[in-house]
């Protein structure tokens, strides 16, 4: 596979050990695991924790977020679960289930496998996206690319059809996660933010229906994303024999972050307050949403009001958000090696 981003599910990883929207690391993840010996697997400390893993997923056949899901057993009612793919909940669970069968070859952890393969399933609309989870709720039903939630959903699938490791998989649920990856990739290419006539990039969430961009919290507005946009980029400089339309969203998106660059400026926290200083030697930022008409970069506090310095918000957004990203630099060295440019 021709992959621009190597290692991409590895880069996806380590992405995920940290918030994106606040930049502080996270709880543990199951997949601290996956480089465990094969010996780890069959003794006693391996299998209470996938004891405690399979205790968290829920009846749809997800996991909840922001939790090591294999360090401590569920002690409640599995119809009290609510599991995600938001912050790569479900997809890192999935992955160690399906080394922990291959080595052990125990039919539940391949049941448990399968259940979650067939929630990722019947959660993707007919358009190809993905909530931020089953049985979502208000902004959660949208198209969601936040956090790499989209991506990482897609990168999963394209493993199951695509790797050897996933040979146990049966084919025709193989073949349903190709068709899933396919149909994800074309929605990416619907949502694909127009300006001017001109192709730019992705929002953090797009309406599930009209694929319009579309705000979630009060402070995330309809924008264009300088931070969700990256994982976007990557995944399609991935794929191998793309499309020209394929091709021609990805030119659109490397020459909007080129455009998008903010240089000159550093991003510094001081007494544990955020702010901006000029530094003409400082590496390029980017904002993490932009306005879609003007391409300004926009900053909000929980009132919802639109602001275009960073200072004008309260402290506690102004301190508690991932505002300016550097996610522009995968996209320039994915961008340096892909070969169908």
């Amino acid at each position: 596979m021709n992959n621009p981003c190597i290692p991409f599910g590895l880069l996806l990883l380590v992405a995920s050990a940290f918030d994106l929207t606040s930049g502080c690391p996270v709880a543990a993840r199951p997949h601290d695991h996956l480089k465990q010996p094969a010996e780890w697997f069959h003794a006693p400390a391996g299998r209470e924790r996938f004891a405690n893993l399979l205790s968290h997923q829920d009846k749809d056949g997800c996991w909840p977020k922001n939790l090591d899901t294999t360090a401590k057993a569920y002690a409640g009612k599995r119809d009290t679960l609510r599991g995600t793919f938001d912050n790569s909940a479900t997809v890192h669970e999935l992955r160690l289930l399906a080394r922990a069968f291959r080595v052990t070859g125990k039919g539940r952890y391949e049941e448990a496998f399968l259940e979650g393969v067939s929630c990722i399933f019947k959660a993707q609309y007919a358009n190809g996206g993905w909530p931020q989870s089953p049985r979502a709720s208000g902004y959660a039903q949208h198209i969601t690319f936040n956090d790499d939630t989209m991506v990482g959903l897609m990168t999963l699938l394209r493993e199951i059809y695509g790797e050897k490791d996933y040979n146990f998989v049966p084919g025709e649920t193989r073949q349903q996660a190709r068709e899933a990856f396919d149909r994800g990739v074309q929605c990416i290419l619907d949502c694909q933010i127009e300006v001017d006539g001109r192709l730019t990039a992705w929002c953090a969430q797009h309406d599930r229906k009209t694929l319009e961009p579309c705000g979630a919290r009060s402070y995330e507005h309809p924008s264009i994303s300088g931070g969700e946009s990256a994982g976007i980029l990557c995944l399609l400089m991935s794929l191998d024999e793309p499309t020209d339309e394929i091709r021609r969203s990805v030119r659109a998106g490397v020459a909007w972050y080129g455009e998008s660059t903010i240089t000159g400026l550093r991003a510094e926290r001081k007494d544990g307050n955020r702010t901006i200083v000029p530094d003409p030697a400082a590496p390029p930022l980017w904002a993490r949403f932009y306005e879609i008409d003007t391409n300004r970069p926009i900053f909000s506090g929980r009132d919802g009001v639109i602001k275009y310095a960073l200072s004008e918000i309260e402290a506690e957004r102004r301190n508690g958000y991932a505002w300016y990203v550097s996610s522009g630099k995968r996209v320039e060295a994915a961008w340096s090696r892909w070969k169908w440019k």
